[in-house]
């Protein structure tokens, strides 16, 4: 299953949601797929609510090369709306089971969990995000992660139109010893589909697609 799921990911067939929101519409379905500087990721998640979604994950830890498997929930906490503006903070959770292949841990397989909140704030030309996350991977890899992001939209388009925005994206790993991660980007989105890429400051490769039915 691991293997299959990375050719896909390498050929860019996992499909990952509009604005990249970990809750849809009731009766929709998001799919995710996530490379950055740290794992390669794909999610696909169902809403039965406004408020709740539930769904598999899938994450490959390059420097650890471990995987996990979980089943992920996201609630909507609590959403802010305003004539020209919106805010939203999720809680996004998981349980599942860790493997790695890396070194004294090859072979070895555990319980996993994490839990984490996501905020964002947006109107049509700025953005802004931060999300964090700690891991329990099964005494494979247990840590504490965050990140923020900021955007402009050099132009307002129409309802349908492509939209762009430039943003710039802060990783923030405590454990590492380079510990903050760089990378500026590109995001498109049109109807339901959204793409990203970019590059960090390590020279890693971002590039995600998300689509949303």
């Amino acid at each position: 299953m691991r293997t299959f799921l990375l050719a896909l990911i390498g050929m860019g067939l996992i499909i990952p949601s509009v604005q990249a929101r970990p809750v849809s519409y009731p009766g929709g379905w998001t799919a995710m797929l996530m490379n950055d500087a740290f794992k390669n990721s794909a999610h696909i998640h169902y809403s039965p609510t406004a408020k709740t979604s539930i769904g598999y994950k899938f994450e490959y830890w390059r420097d650890s090369e471990s995987t996990i498997n979980a089943l992920q929930m996201n609630n909507l906490i609590k959403r802010w709306n305003a004539p020209d503006s919106q805010a939203n903070l999720y809680l996004k959770s998981g349980l599942g089971v860790a493997y790695s292949d890396a070194g004294a841990f090859d072979g070895e397989t555990g319980a996993a969990g994490f839990t984490g909140l996501a905020a964002d704030l947006e109107n049509r030309r700025f953005f802004t995000s931060y999300a964090n996350r700690y891991t329990e991977a099964g005494g494979i890899g247990d840590f504490f992660m965050q990140f923020a992001r900021v955007g402009w939209a050099p132009y307002e388009g129409d309802y349908g139109d492509l939209h762009t925005w430039l943003m710039l994206q802060v990783d923030h790993n405590p454990e590492n010893e380079d510990n903050f991660t760089v990378t500026p980007m590109v995001r498109f989105f049109k109807d339901v589909h959204l793409f990203e890429a970019g590059m960090s400051n390590r020279g890693e490769i971002l590039l995600n697609y998300v689509i949303r039915y």
